[in-house]
């Protein structure tokens, strides 16, 4: 059983080693520096995550070979040999590492350096906050927010509406990392979901394609027109008489979602809001129980941009002539209707008194004959 040991040198010696290694190879005579003969390394995995071991594999086709070994800060520990090759297990890799695999070869020395990569994946992929409501036609700034992961390299950072890819960048060096892209907000974009994607590539590492996506965020976007909304009131009106109020306005988008207030004075008129197309429609009634001028208001709310109208009702007391009129016509209605019903009550009365007297009539004759 392989027991775990350090490295042949004390880790504080390492560059020590390093540099006698380059020291030899100078001093070598020339052809004698290990061109005929090389030491190969072959690491599996070629990347690890932070903590996990590479196997390394250190050959030469030297026939001759010996003394295989690998020199590094790491701990390891040999895992096998053979004519040519000896293959050590590098444990606990917490960074980017170089190693060297050397031995001898006709007693003269080879070495061979790799590097083992350490590859993490992002701690944070978040897509920046959007606006409550965008403005139509605007350009909207997409910002994403990245922290962690490695190799940067081998990192990517896309921007994506739903499943559509708006843009792509390398992630750039820095914590955090923040990649940006711009477009043009539409009535399509309204509900639609924004979200930013990592890709961590190393197929070329022997492994995957690692994504990790920020959770989406829906944008909200908007138009209002520059004209105030149209409100429609009569001018005069009378102390508790109910009058209609609309109040209307054009090119609002979503019209929908927008708020809408009536008011009189301090009043609340709670109106009816329908909205077809890109239009919007507010009706209400309105009563007023003082005379005098009275304002009337209508304000349309959306995005956090409010339009307003004000117009005046003058209000009057209700005219004592048009009352007394009122009471002489609904007098004089209701004579004419009692006169009708009497004069209809006298013409049956005339009629079946009529009658009886055709009934009667005939038998006279007859009586004036038998006295005979």
């Amino acid at each position: 059983m392989a027991t775990m040991v350090p490295s042949w040198l004390p880790s504080g010696a390492y560059w020590i080693f390093l540099i006698s290694l380059l020291l030899v190879a100078c001093l070598l005579p020339p052809g004698a520096q290990g061109q005929e003969f090389q030491m190969r390394v072959e690491l599996q995995p070629p990347a690890v995550l932070p903590g996990e071991s590479v196997l390394v594999n250190c050959s030469t086709d030297c026939l001759h070979a010996k003394l295989i070994s690998v020199e590094t800060y790491l701990l390891w520990e040999p895992v096998g040999s053979g004519r040519g090759w000896a293959a050590f297990q590098l444990n606990n890799v917490t960074g980017d590492t170089q190693f060297f695999c050397f031995g001898l070869c006709d007693d003269f020395q080879i070495v061979r350096s790799s590097n083992i990569t350490i590859y993490r994946f992002p701690e944070r992929v978040e897509l920046a906050p959007l606006p409550p409501w965008h403005p139509l036609d605007k350009p909207l700034l997409l910002s994403c927010l990245l922290s962690g992961g490695a190799p940067r390299a081998h990192l990517t950072v896309a921007l994506f509406k739903g499943e559509e890819e708006l843009g792509r960048q390398p992630a750039a060096k820095g914590e955090p990392t923040e990649v940006t892209v711009t477009v043009s907000a539409s009535r399509d974009d309204h509900g639609a979901n924004f979200s930013c994607r990592t890709e961590l590539d190393l197929r070329s590492q022997g492994l995957g394609l690692f994504q990790n996506s920020s959770a989406p965020r829906k944008l909200q976007t908007f138009a209002m027109p520059v004209t105030p909304p149209r409100l429609v009131v009569p001018q005069f009106s009378e102390v508790e008489t109910l009058w209609p109020v609309e109040c209307t306005l054009d090119g609002v988008f979503p019209a929908s979602e927008a708020q809408v207030q009536l008011a009189l004075g301090n009043q609340s008129l709670n109106p009816a809001v329908v909205s077809h197309g890109d239009r919007l429609t507010a009706t209400a009634t309105a009563k007023a129980e003082q005379k005098g001028a009275h304002e009337i208001v209508c304000n349309v709310t959306l995005g956090g941009k409010t339009l307003e109208t004000r117009e005046n009702v003058t209000i009057q007391s209700q005219n004592p002539l048009a009352i007394t009129i009122s009471l002489g016509v609904l007098a004089i209605l209701g004579l004419v209707i009692i006169a009708a019903a009497l004069m209809c009550v006298f013409r049956v009365q005339k009629q079946s008194d009529t009658y009886q007297v055709n009934q009667t009539s005939p038998r006279q004759p007859k009586e004036a004959a038998a006295a005979e």
